[in-house]
This record gives C-alpha cells, structure tokens and sequence, in this order.
C-alpha cells in the first residue's frame, strides 16, 4: 500500500519571498499559503473587518495564513499542508522578524474552523494595535471601574483587558459571536454587562467599516 508523501516545509523567508501578497482596503497586508480549507472570501473578509483606525496601527506587519508553522529544532518551518508528523510540534502563530517587517504566520490546521482562525488573528491583532498605541484612557478608566485590587499590575492588567476587549470585538464584527463559546478557549469571561460595557467602548474608539455591522444582543431567559 503506498503511503502519501510527507509534507513539504519552507522557511519562513522563502515562504514570504515565494507568496504574493494582497491588500485589503484597510490597508492590512496578508497572504494565503498551501492547503487551507478555510474558504479565500472568509480570510479576506476576516482581514477587512478590522477597522480603518485599528488597522493604522499595524504598519510593517504581513499575515500569513498557513497549514502548519512548525517548531523544527531552534528554527522555524512552514508545511504546505496538514501532516498529522508534524503537527504535535505545531503552534497557533509565531512572529518572526524579516528585515524591517514583522511577518506573523498563523497555523489554520490547527483549528480549521472560521471561527477559531479568526479570533487567533484577532488576538495577534488585538495585542499588536496595544504595543503599538497603547491604551485609550476611556478605556482605561471603565475597565478599572471592575479591575482587581493590585494597584502595582494595573498597567499589565489594562493592556491585557483591553487587547481581549478589541480580539472579541473584532470577532463579532466579523461573525456572529455567542460570548459563552469563548470558554471552549480557556478564556477568562466577565459578567455579560460588563464586557458589553467595555465592548461598546471599543466600538467607540474604533469604528466598523462599512460593511460591517456591530450590535450586542441578550437572550431572553426561558
């Protein structure tokens, strides 16, 4: 019985060399590699939800959506496809340096579905508009309205809040979001009314493109 061949791996500098890059209208640059199941128009559609104002922030940065980045040794290599061999040492993304870009190739075989590839760029996202913008003192001030009692971690602690904060929004406007499906990802939720607090302020400070829709809905109890 013949047995498929391996994977073929690439190292991150001649997957970028070798990868046309697209555009989308926010000005977010990001590209599609191998066999990915998740569909074109759903990446292109995830990419241009971020906002015009949030993506500003992003300068420099390339995405690359792959099967499989994969930790090889001390070095890091790109499969163009899903291989179950290499996969227990795959990770969600990883951000490598290339000259003077920062390229973030994020694993879309590890989660396969729309929904979990969003919210892992929408995370990396997230976390890059607060390193480079830091945090909105709206925000601030309303987060910590809620926050822990450890005056001496507040900074970590709003930058945390408010990185997650954008990531859900950012997800919501992409796909409808059901808040409680964020705890298949071990992910620390508060109250509802609180979320839909800081969510509302996000929005403020970043408004969706056209296109885009957000809105924060409550089922009714039965």
């Amino acid at each position: 019985m013949s047995q498929a061949a391996p994977a073929f791996t690439r190292s991150p500098d001649e997957v970028v060399r070798q990868s046309p890059v697209s555009q989308a209208p926010n000005g977010i640059c990001y590209a599609i590699v191998g066999e990915i199941t998740v569909a074109a128009s759903d990446l292109e559609r995830m990419v241009a939800a971020v906002p015009d104002s949030a993506a500003a922030a992003l300068q420099r940065k390339a995405y690359y959506f792959v099967p499989l980045t994969v930790n090889h040794g001390e070095d890091t290599v790109i499969a163009d496809r899903y291989d179950v061999a290499l996969s227990d040492n795959a990770v969600c993304h990883r951000n490598i340096e290339l000259g003077d870009s920062q390229c973030v190739f994020i694993s879309t075989r590890l989660m396969d579905d729309k929904f979990s590839v969003a919210f892992e760029f929408y995370i990396n996202v997230g976390h890059a508009v607060v390193e480079k913008a830091g945090v909105a003192q709206e925000f601030a001030e309303l987060a910590w309205k809620h926050g822990p009692d450890a005056e001496k971690h507040k900074n970590e602690y709003l930058a945390a809040t408010f990185s997650d904060a954008i990531s859900i929004y950012l997800l919501s406007l992409f796909i409808d979001v059901d808040y409680y499906d964020l705890r298949e990802r071990d992910y620390p939720l508060l109250a509802p009314a609180q979320m839909a607090e800081r969510l509302r302020k996000v929005a403020e400070l970043f408004p969706a493109n056209p296109g885009f829709d957000f809105a924060i809905y409550y089922k009714r109890r039965t």
